[in-house]
């Protein structure tokens, strides 16, 4: 993953803010939608209009490139180049 001027944790973000997260195959959009104790859920959108939720500790790392925030993942490639596409007709 390229280097990031920011690293905070999702602990630290708010309900509602955006980011991008790491599937198993693209990076996808994503919202914070509940802090909880240790635990931080997210909202991700998949590319075929639904949505699932994941559970994170809440001091899961996130870097800022500028004001994208991005949840650090153990992948070799940046989300520039391996972005899912949601909608080819646009």
């Amino acid at each position: 993953m390229e280097s990031a001027q920011v690293q905070i944790t999702l602990g630290q973000m708010q309900v509602g803010s955006r980011l991008l997260v790491r599937s198993r195959v693209e990076w996808r959009h994503a919202s914070i939608s509940k802090l909880a104790d240790e635990k931080v859920v997210i909202t991700v959108c998949s590319p075929g209009g639904r949505t699932y939720r994941l559970r994170r500790k809440a001091d899961a790392e996130v870097s800022l490139s500028g004001p994208i925030a991005i949840l650090i993942a153990d992948y070799g490639d940046d989300w520039h180049s391996n972005f899912s596409n949601y909608d080819t007709r646009w």
